[in-house]
């Protein structure tokens, strides 16, 4: 489920024509989910233009920095700053729904000089480990669920995050969980977000409101990962941009709000048979089958090593926090929204797990890469998964790092995933994560200057 399925450089030249677009947006999924890139008149974008950008673009930390003293990165990026060639994915040509001209933006693929794809790209990520899936003759298929937070407009980073205004002249104070009506409070934005995707090909499906005030959660329908991470992606920078027209921001930080619950990036997911499109987690009989635990056991066994690439950030780790909504440990159950991996109620064909430890603010092609290479692991490996828990896994012992150093920590050392993943990714990666931790412990927060200062 690419935005536009099969569509060549011709079908996208067509196009382009039809819509009489006179800029293109090209765009390169950077670490953080960022859109870099350039914009290039029409007449300039052509297949074999061969567009250009530093690969340094892909290892900076979201500060903007470079970790040029570690060895490990220097051997993965040239210290030459050598450009990359971008090639446009023509599946992923959509308009720009907020431009005042006629605007198109496209993803590009990143390659070196020899032709071969960029492996430490977060596409290219994605793309090595749905290649280890095509090998076994496996199609994973996942649906992504996004949750965010509507804000009043915040121009000063010292002041804490409030509500924003919506018809009624009043700010949510209390939390409206699947409220209707606290949803239509915010009918101008949603007709205009609803709009953007229906332009885009965005395939989002229910709208709902989630437990905190002002927060939201989309589902989007399920397909093939890349084309639900392109969609993710697109989406992101589209709702940001639908609420900066209304006069708010809409932010995917895992806390932006102390006293709210975070959000998370729920994935829901399961691998079909590619020749015959039959679920391999269900025996024929119905049953649950040997693939179906050991991707549960692969999830158990590997999710703490890609736990900073799911919650990548300092403030990603302020959301897993006990009785918070959010899952603590690596914990399994039916139906249940205590634990990391829930199991949805369903027939045989839809038998699907849901990872419910990924932050909102996790890169959505890594979040999807590392999730299912996991689960991957867990299948060729057969690992076993622990007995399912039936209560609420709440009270259960912490099992998750509880901090962004810890994690790194435990990334770098798992060569599985390191194997899977590729070890230059990994390599800068590691790196990025290492200085934005070592940027962030440079801040004195107001808590610090509150408690300690004239205390100690």
């Amino acid at each position: 489920m690419a935005i536009r399925d099969n569509f060549s450089y011709t079908d996208m030249e067509e196009w382009l024509n039809a819509k009489r677009v006179t800029e293109i947006e090209c765009l390169v999924p950077d670490l953080t989910g960022v859109a870099r890139g350039k914009i290039l008149p029409r007449i300039k974008f052509t297949e074999d233009r061969g567009m250009r950008i530093p690969e340094v673009v892909l290892g900076m930390t979201v500060t903007g920095n470079t970790p040029e003293r570690d060895d490990s990165y220097n051997r993965a990026i040239a210290a030459t700053d050598r450009d990359m060639i971008l090639k446009a994915d023509p599946t992923t040509i959509t308009m720009v729904p907020w431009a005042v001209d006629p605007t198109a933006q496209v993803i590009h693929d990143c390659y070196f000089a020899n032709g071969e794809l960029v492996d430490f790209a977060p596409r290219s990520v994605l793309r090595r480990v749905l290649g280890l899936y095509a090998k076994k003759g496996w199609k994973p298929v996942v649906a992504p669920e996004l949750e965010f937070y509507l804000t009043a407009k915040n121009i000063d980073p010292n002041l804490p995050l409030s509500s924003p205004v919506g018809r009624s002249g009043r700010a949510e104070t209390s939390r409206q969980v699947y409220s209707i009506d606290a949803v239509n409070e915010f009918d101008p934005l949603f007709e205009d977000i609803y709009d953007y995707c229906e332009m885009m090909n965005l395939d989002v499906d229910t709208l709902i409101h989630e437990i905190g005030a002002g927060q939201m959660e989309i589902n989007f329908l399920h397909g093939d990962p890349l084309g639900l991470a392109d969609k993710v992606f697109y989406f992101k920078r589209t709702l940001r941009e639908a609420a900066l027209k209304h006069e708010m921001y809409a932010t995917f930080m895992a806390k932006p709000m102390a006293d709210e619950p975070g959000s998370a990036m729920h994935v829901h997911q399961s691998v079909v048979d590619a020749q015959t499109g039959k679920n391999i987690f269900s025996n024929p009989d119905g049953t649950a089958a040997p693939a179906f635990r050991h991707y549960i056991g692969g999830l158990q066994r590997y999710m703490p090593s890609a736990m900073a690439i799911i919650a990548p950030y300092v403030n990603s780790y302020r959301r897993i926090v006990r009785h918070s909504a959010a899952p603590i440990n690596l914990q399994w159950g039916q139906d249940n929204r205590t634990v990391g991996f829930r199991v949805p109620v369903s027939g045989a064909q839809d038998r699907r797990i849901e990872n419910r430890v990924i932050g909102a603010d996790a890169n959505p092609y890594l979040a999807l890469a590392v999730t299912l290479a996991c689960g991957y692991l867990g299948m060729t490996e057969g690992v076993e998964p622990s007995a399912m828990v039936e209560d609420s896994a709440y009270d259960m012992p912490v099992e998750l790092p509880q901090g962004l150093s810890e994690a790194i920590t435990l990334l770098r050392r798992e060569d599985r995933l390191r194997d899977v993943l590729g070890e230059r990714f990994i390599d800068v990666y590691s790196a990025v994560k290492d200085l934005e931790h070592q940027e962030f412990m440079r801040v004195i927060s107001p808590w610090e200057r509150e408690h300690l200062l004239l205390h100690v």
